[in-house]
């Protein structure tokens, strides 16, 4: 196959649930099913190598050493297949049998849908997908890690347009995360951290990008966590597809209860990348004021939204030295008057290096438009006590679901944030200083103005006044005819 008959051939399953099951809840049957085969046919070629290289020695083909994950007897892609009666019930013990002898990797992958429940899966329908994925042998021989890798993203992108609202809670727009990627730069052997990492692609996108770039990334020590079950899933087989294996994702709540400690504190990063759920209202706003890890560094955020928890906490997890992070968040943490104290904090602490502004719709499934906060815990000297804004709105290409970034949009973005320096009509460096004296607020147009682009064409005083006055002199024949018209009448 090549990558478009892999896609149409994954993309197929999803036909069998059509009418039955809600479009945002394919993911937690089709990803499952999908990961189940390729481990069972991978385990297959595994045996048939160490078979052949054996001379035929049954028992050496089946030691542990010769597979990258275990299939216990009876839990078997060949096996399910065979059954017809109660089929949900015997995938669910296999999903459990296989997460048992391979708990290290593998514990709780499967997820927690209901196959058992025939309501919604009847046992045709169960033998249907079975059959489906039947038809082709997943195999790394066939199947490339890297080709399933891209064919897997393009199943996380397909069940993200079909499910509405909840598309952003697994899926962030793919072109940003190069953005985001591109800007933080990550280098061999450092560490990448997403609090809430959805199905994992920023993580993905840094390991991918050095790949390409020909470096090392089997170093880069990668690390998420998600609340959801059924996402963290969806992130830890992304990974797994693939072909990484040097990666922690840990399901929970990142503000509630961060999983990732060191020495009883949060452990520190190089890199944070996140797009956090933006404006949270039920979180444990008692609990961050007096928050055991330290976190409030610049206050407790108000009950209705929960962003500057979420900044505190990945400012609390970088790195003193090394650290920087890039997080994508709606417009209002730049300049909401309830949060006006903490981001003074912050930019006295003087770690914001950057403000990105993005176009509208880049959030899936959401009109808003978007930004990028960039900071740096050890900023260039010739940074400091300054913060580039950059208004790339209009950099965007508009599409019905989602907008994109074109690399076009992209490169112009990265060349004038690494530059940083003044740009007309598109990027500013601004002293701090100046920033607290406006109220601390970080409105990007404040300081870059999408209206200074049209100012070479703005007519003169005069002309705005002769033109006004003959819109009001139309304006009031206007009138005049339709009154004379009505009392016509």
């Amino acid at each position: 196959m090549n990558l478009k008959e892999l896609e149409t051939y994954l993309w197929g399953a999803a036909t069998y649930l059509r009418g039955v099951i809600d479009a945002g809840d394919y993911k937690q049957y089709i990803f499952p099913l999908l990961f189940f085969k390729r481990i069972c046919d991978v385990y297959d070629e595994e045996y048939n190598v160490a078979l052949e290289e054996s001379d035929g020695d049954l028992d050496y083909a089946s030691f542990a050493e010769n597979h990258r994950f275990q299939v216990p007897e009876g839990s078997h892609w060949a096996d399910i297949r065979s059954v017809t009666v109660n089929v949900g019930q015997s995938l669910n013990k296999a999903f459990r049998e296989i997460e048992r002898i391979n708990a290290q990797q593998l514990q709780g992958i499967f997820g927690d849908a209901e196959w058992t429940n025939k309501e919604r899966l009847t046992d045709e329908m169960l033998c249907n997908l079975i059959e489906h994925f039947s038809q082709r042998n997943l195999n790394i021989t066939n199947v490339p890690n890297d080709m399933l890798g891209q064919a897997y993203e393009y199943l996380i992108r397909k069940f993200a347009d079909d499910s509405g609202h909840t598309a952003a809670e697994f899926y962030t727009n793919r072109t940003v995360v190069r953005l985001m990627s591109l800007i933080a730069d990550p280098q061999e052997g450092e560490s990448i951290y997403d609090p809430t990492c959805g199905s994992g692609g920023l993580l993905l996108n840094c390991a991918m990008m050095l790949k390409d770039a020909e470096k090392e990334y089997r170093t880069l020590r990668l690390y998420g966590q998600e609340i959801n079950l059924i996402t963290s899933s969806i992130a830890r087989m992304n990974m797994l597809l693939h072909g990484f294996e040097e990666f922690s994702v840990e399901r929970g709540d990142t503000l509630k209860d961060p999983r990732f400690m060191e020495f009883d504190e949060l452990q520190r990063f190089d890199v944070v990348l996140a797009n956090p759920p933006y404006s949270i209202k039920a979180w444990d706003q008692k609990g961050f004021t007096n928050d055991p890890f330290g976190r409030n560094i610049w206050g407790t955020p108000p009950q209705g939204c929960a962003d500057y928890a979420f900044q505190q906490h990945i400012m609390k997890s970088l790195n003193p030295q090394t650290g920087r992070c890039v997080v994508l968040w709606p417009h209002g943490i730049l300049f909401r008057d309830a949060e006006q104290a903490m981001r003074k904090a912050m930019i006295e602490s003087d770690c914001v290096e950057a403000v990105i502004g993005l176009g509208a719709n880049l959030f899936y499934n959401s009109p808003m438009e978007a930004c990028l906060l960039i900071c740096r815990m050890q900023k260039p000297e010739e940074r400091k006590g300054k913060i580039l804004f950059i208004n790339a709105v209009d950099e965007v290409k508009h599409e019905k679901t989602a907008s994109q970034l074109e690399e076009q949009h992209i490169q112009k973005i990265l060349k004038a944030y690494r530059e940083y320096k003044d740009i007309p009509l598109f990027a500013r460096v601004v002293e701090n200083e100046e920033i607290l004296n406006n109220n601390a607020t970080l409105s990007i147009p404040l300081y870059v103005s999408r209206m200074q682009k049209e100012e070479k064409n703005t007519a003169s005083l005069e002309e705005i006044y002769a033109q006004w006055q003959k819109s009001s002199d139309e304006l009031y024949s206007s009138l005049d005819e339709l009154i004379n018209t009505l009392e016509g009448k």
